[in-house]
């Protein structure tokens, strides 16, 4: 009877064994996140003429492509961006409401990852007091720690500090980012107190240096890219003071004498390069994906967004950059294969926002565009409402669109907040250049049906968010953009349309044309890696890819 027993006990045990290994044998070895900072979806089909057969059409044919992801919140900005594609969920959640925000008990704007606990580690400290903390929630990367109990790598890497530290989650074996002084990869004591030997030893590397040394020619002849608008547009930002917007750019020349030439090698292609050698170093040194416990890599492409705020979506220095790029991701997923594995490797592709076109661009067109005058119409606002109310101070600061009420003025004038409110919000709804003006109130408490509605209150936080928000319509931009360059923040398509793409193990080919807001990233990696959702997690797991 005893051996009876113990007969079943081991054959119950190893069936046990047998459902862990398969279970753990259906997560990926290793998930790798890329976000190419200011990727329209377009440029995946409008460059694709150039693009190799190994990156981003191998993602396409070989994986899941969703050609209708976009942004379900205002502003469209990398720190919101970031956040919301690893937690799942909205600014509304998060409290990533832009890059930086106003702080009204601290009197002043408060950057997305600052934190002045914590000091730099390998680089100037005006780049190291930063860390997570300002994240409100958990991200696909905290719950994989979580699941495996400290056991999985986590590491996030860009050239921008948010750009790696909001994907690398609270609790990741490191983020690093480049101190923009010297290109050099560099963390805070959030992390550690000290750069990992495999770090400093990529840094003694001095790439930066070695590609200021290079030459920036289209990888193409030039006159082939006509698919982008004529070189040297007048409304291009020159990669330095006095220089004209136009093939080639001989770095070496105009870097000499710079105090801090890596801001424009970051303005080139081989900020790209930088980026995937560090990737590869990391894969290598933390021997990422070598085992049974799934690793996660979190990389995000800054150069891109630096190239195209200065150029545009249609000019020739950004298609040549993506043309690079594709080799570039070629490059990597062959370096993926190699080291980690055909078939152990999951990845997915997508951006933090996508850009607006330039105005000037637009005008020549004939298309209805314009600038919004800036801060001297926030001036002229401030002044209007100070005479109305006879309350000095009484805007106490407009800032990306939101407006802020100094209370104690209003408590000092005895004035009704909701008289206040519905007065300005007339006010900025006759100003030439607003869109729409709201109360921050009746958005948080909106639960209507109207996308736009939805989208801007998506992107506000009770805690963090002005009292008053307003719009500009659509293809209108800030006045800083005026002379040169274009941006990004809007609720419009040209700024939320963005690529999305899974491959890898667990994802089979495909393509939709379906709506998917890019919140259903993270719950879709939770479902694929048969892990807890991030804690406040609003998104959905995309149905296409578990069909």
């Amino acid at each position: 009877m005893i051996m009876k027993r113990t007969i079943w006990i081991i054959f119950f045990t190893l069936c046990f064994k047998q459902l862990i290994a398969q279970s753990d044998s259906s997560r990926p070895k290793l998930v790798v996140g890329i976000v190419v900072d200011q990727m329209r979806q377009e440029y995946l089909y409008r460059f694709s003429p150039h693009f190799g057969e190994g990156g981003f059409k191998r993602l396409i044919e070989e994986g899941y492509y969703f050609k209708n992801a976009h942004y379900n919140y205002m502003p469209t900005a990398t720190g919101p961006g970031h956040a919301s594609i690893y937690t799942g969920t909205t600014p509304r959640m998060h409290g990533i409401i832009g890059n930086d925000w106003y702080d009204s008990n601290a009197g002043r704007l408060v950057y997305c990852v600052e934190d002045q606990s914590v000091i730099a580690v390998g680089g100037a400290k005006e780049f190291g007091a930063e860390s997570p903390k300002n994240l409100l929630t958990t991200t696909i990367t905290d719950e994989l720690g979580l699941f495996f109990q400290g056991k999985s790598k986590i590491i996030g890497i860009s050239i921008k500090d948010r750009a790696a530290i909001l994907p690398a989650g609270h609790n990741p074996d490191g983020a690093y980012w480049t101190d923009m002084n010297t290109g050099r990869f560099m963390t805070s004591t959030y992390y550690m107190e000290e750069l990992p030997n495999w770090v400093k030893d990529f840094n003694a590397r001095n790439l930066p240096q070695k590609y200021l040394n290079e030459i920036w020619e289209t990888f193409f002849p030039i006159e082939t890219y006509i698919e982008s608008d004529r070189d040297n547009r007048p409304y291009e930002k020159p990669i330095s003071e006095g220089i004209e917007p136009v093939f080639p750019y001989n770095l070496k020349k105009l870097s000499k004498g710079l105090p801090n030439a890596f801001t424009m090698l970051a303005d080139t292609p081989f900020g790209n390069t930088l980026m995937i050698e560090m990737a590869i170093a990391a894969i290598e040194n933390e021997k990422m994906g070598t085992d049974e416990i799934t690793d996660f890599l979190a990389i995000s492409f800054s150069s891109t967004d630096k190239i195209g705020h200065k150029y545009g979506p249609y000019s020739k220095e950004i298609q040549d950059t993506y043309v690079r790029l594709d080799r570039e991701i070629e490059r990597f997923l062959n370096v993926l294969d190699k080291k980690v594995g055909i078939g152990n490797w999951t990845l997915f592709l997508t951006a933090d926002h996508a850009v607006a076109d330039i105005p000037h661009k637009m005008k020549e067109q004939g298309l209805p565009v314009d600038y919004w005058l800036g801060d001297s119409e926030h001036a002229g606002i401030k002044k209007a409402m100070e005479e109305k109310f006879k309350a000095p101070g009484l805007i106490e600061k407009i800032h990306y669109g939101q407006l802020y009420l100094n209370r104690e003025v209003m408590e000092e004038k005895s004035l009704n907040i909701n008289i206040v409110k519905a007065y300005i919000i007339d006010y900025l709804s006759s100003i030439s250049g607003v869109s729409g003006a709201y109360d921050t109130k009746d958005l948080m408490a909106y639960q209507g049906s109207y996308l736009e509605t939805q989208i801007i209150s998506a992107g506000l936080n009770g805690s963090r968010s002005g009292d008053i928000v307003f719009t500009m319509p659509s293809g209108w931009l800030h006045q800083s953009y005026k002379a040169q360059g274009t941006g990004h923040g809007s609720q419009y398509s040209y700024d939320t349309h963005v690529p999305m793409l899974f491959y890898g193990k667990g994802i089979k080919p495909g393509v939709s044309v379906k709506y998917q807001p890019i919140t259903n990233i993270a719950p879709t990696l939770s479902m694929l890696l048969n892990i807890k959702l991030p804690s406040a997690s609003t998104g959905q797991p995309i149905i296409e890819i578990f069909e």
